[in-house]
């Protein structure tokens, strides 16, 4: 077992939901009860994604609140942060009830992120205060970064008045617009349109100068950059009140894939160099980058077999992002858990049911994970709605055995049960 207070050995008694018992709990186990084989794993707290794309509303040929919770149980999540750039988007109380509602079905948490612009077009704040009210603890226009500096500013200001937090999608429009890939060699031997590593961090600089200004609580999103993470290690030593996430397409691709112009390799901000690459690890292993988070971006098969410049940016994340981290990284499993556990439950606000002690009293959300394991990545038997997998045929050292939500077991023996 091993959760943010260390590693020990024992079993897990749970019921009606909470954890009854842990450590040696013979004689506790009642008659007929539900027996998980964990012999071999690490059993630790439910994996929580803040950065998960659900589609619905609006996007359902793409994928489901339902079909989306299915593969995050797959990978071993208990908990994720639904994007708001649905249609129609979540800057409202009305939409964010509605996800609320259709994730209290599903077989994970559910937690709506909320828009900071209205439509998210960066023109108007969304009703923050009404949100916020339902719960909502991290504000994002996620797919787009709000270009202007003094909208921006009113954000965070209201954000750090109503302890929420501000999670930006950092990019200068102006400076990608065109571009479909990295701008660097890659794209230069493709002829395809490149957006520079500037385009990033111009708003990642920006929005910590703002962060500083304001006081208020600041996540970055999938940081891709060297620059962006040196930038926000300088912060950080500083003193600011900032945190970070990269996602495993940009610590186990480079520009280099699109070299095939499958489109599956689209995505934003685009794969970037193998020095970038090598940069993101880097942060992940100094403490830098306080989670790994999925983007997990579906889109329907005709979408991605359209022409690269055309296609849409995504990638599918959740059924492969443990595996990828525990193979690839080269970290301890406890650094890893951290990553995608209990630090990013502190993101989100939702330490009191993700991410904490394995311990008795606490709400049984958990994961089973074999971290041995080995296994090829097949696209067609995903959960998702959606195919769009780039790691399809690859070997990954890692998987997750059983899930664990609100002490129901969602997935037993790597199958989903609903």
């Amino acid at each position: 077992m091993l959760d943010a207070e260390g590693s020990r050995k024992a079993d897990v008694l749970v019921s009606a939901g909470s954890i009854v018992a842990v450590g040696d709990i013979a004689g506790l186990v009642p008659r007929g009860a539900v027996v998980l084989d964990a012999s071999g794993c690490v059993v630790a707290p439910g994996l929580v994604d803040l950065h998960t794309h659900m589609r619905e509303p609006g996007y359902e040929d793409a994928e489901t609140v339902q079909s989306a919770a299915r593969a995050a149980a797959l990978g071993g999540y208990s908990a994720v942060v639904a994007m708001p750039n649905t249609d129609p988007p979540a800057d409202n109380a009305s939409i964010v009830s509605h996800v609320r509602a259709l994730g209290e079905r599903s077989c994970v948490d559910v937690y709506p992120a909320g828009a900071i612009t209205l439509g998210r077009a960066g023109k108007a704040l969304a009703p923050m205060a009404e949100m916020a009210a339902l719960g909502v603890r991290i504000f994002t226009d996620d797919g787009a970064g709000v270009q202007d500096p003094r909208l921006m500013r009113r954000a965070m200001e209201y954000a750090r008045g109503l302890g929420v937090t501000v999670a930006e999608h950092c990019e200068d429009a102006a400076m990608s617009a065109g571009g479909h890939m990295h701008e660097g060699e890659w794209s230069s031997r493709l002829g395809i349109a490149g957006q520079p590593a500037e385009a990033e961090e111009l708003m990642v600089m920006r929005d910590l100068a703002l962060a500083r200004m304001t006081g208020a609580k600041l996540h970055l999103l999938h940081l891709s950059t060297a620059g962006s993470l040196a930038m926000v290690a300088a912060a950080r030593r500083g003193g600011l009140d900032v945190t970070a996430e990269v996602a495993p397409h940009h610590f186990t691709l480079t520009d280099a894939d699109v070299a095939s112009y499958d489109p599956v390799f689209k995505v934003h901000p685009p794969l970037r160099s193998a020095l970038d690459v090598q940069a993101v690890k880097s942060a992940l292993a100094d403490g830098t980058v306080d989670a790994i988070a999925t983007d997990h971006a579906p889109h329907p098969r005709h979408a991605k077999e359209a022409p690269f410049d055309v296609a849409p940016p995504g990638m599918l994340g959740l059924e492969t992002a443990a595996g990828l981290a525990l193979g690839e990284l080269g970290l301890p499993v406890a650094a890893i858990l951290a990553l995608m556990s209990w630090q990013p439950a502190a993101i989100a606000g939702i330490t009191s049911s993700h991410g904490g002690p394995v311990a008795a009293g606490r709400p049984a959300n958990l994961c089973v994970l074999d971290t041995e394991v080995t296994w090829v990545v097949d696209p067609d038997r995903s959960a998702s709605l959606s195919r769009n997998n780039p790691y399809k045929g690859r070997r990954l050292t890692g998987r997750v055995r059983h899930t664990v939500t609100r002490g129901e077991p969602v997935v037993i023996g790597g199958e989903a049960q609903r």
